[in-house]
């Protein structure tokens, strides 16, 4: 389920419209190319007595279109976000001196990115699915409805584990850290997975899409925190 970052909408004003603007302008050159290697008696008559341009300023308005087309997907490439993350074990987090899993999101991008939307979808473990029949997720849920899930297997939020609520519109500067979650082994013994789908808006408008697995490499069993990451 998890996925590499995609991009799942472009900005139509500018994206579609400079590709419009592109198409006229090459059929605008096409007719007039056309119409100045017709016999003089043909351009006598519709449509071809019409003329709209000349081949020098039709073909300037393709290179024009063209370069605003390129330019734009360049700057698109310059701004859009690196989305990226890590999991280590930490303490103080959970409480009472456990130790926890932790998950950050981080952008690596040198542009922030702001939130759209996050969802979720949940797993359990065997040992789960064997004692007392937990129920894995079948569609994407929101943060509240993972939270109230987890918590179904005996699981305290803020104890045992976090998902931390991220709302539409939360920036992610560039090159900088998102909190996402902790879980502690007791919840790691209860939950095999969570994937997070997480949505953001660059600065050209277009919505870059990566879905994550909190639990992805988590060591279930901690006994000492790991090394900062950085």
């Amino acid at each position: 389920m998890e996925t590499t970052q995609r991009v799942i909408h472009r900005n139509g004003l500018f994206s579609r419209f400079l590709l419009v603007l592109v198409g006229l302008a090459v059929l605008l050159l096409c007719y007039t190319l056309i119409r100045e290697n017709l016999p003089q008696r043909l351009t006598r008559d519709w449509p071809w007595k019409l003329k709209l341009l000349d081949i020098q300023s039709a073909t300037a308005a393709v290179l024009a279109t063209g370069g605003a087309t390129l330019a734009r997907a360049q700057y698109a490439r310059t701004v859009r976000p690196a989305i990226g993350y890590f999991g280590r074990v930490i303490d103080g987090m959970a409480p009472d001196s456990r130790l926890a899993w932790a998950c950050h999101l981080f952008n690596g991008g040198q542009d922030v990115a702001v939130t759209t939307h996050l969802s979720y979808w949940v797993s359990y473990t065997s040992a789960a699915k064997a004692r007392d029949g937990a129920v894995d997720s079948s569609d994407w849920i929101t943060q509240q409805a993972a939270v109230d899930s987890i918590e179904s297997r005996a699981l305290l939020s803020r104890r045992d584990f976090a998902l931390d609520l991220i709302g539409p519109g939360r920036p992610i500067p560039g090159e900088q850290l998102m909190f996402l979650s902790w879980f502690t082994e007791e919840a790691m013994n209860e939950v095999e997975n969570v994937f997070v789908r997480v949505q953001v808006v660059d600065r050209v408008g277009d919505t870059h899409e990566r879905i994550i697995n909190l639990l992805k490499g988590a060591n279930r069993a901690p006994s000492r925190p790991d090394p900062p990451p950085f």
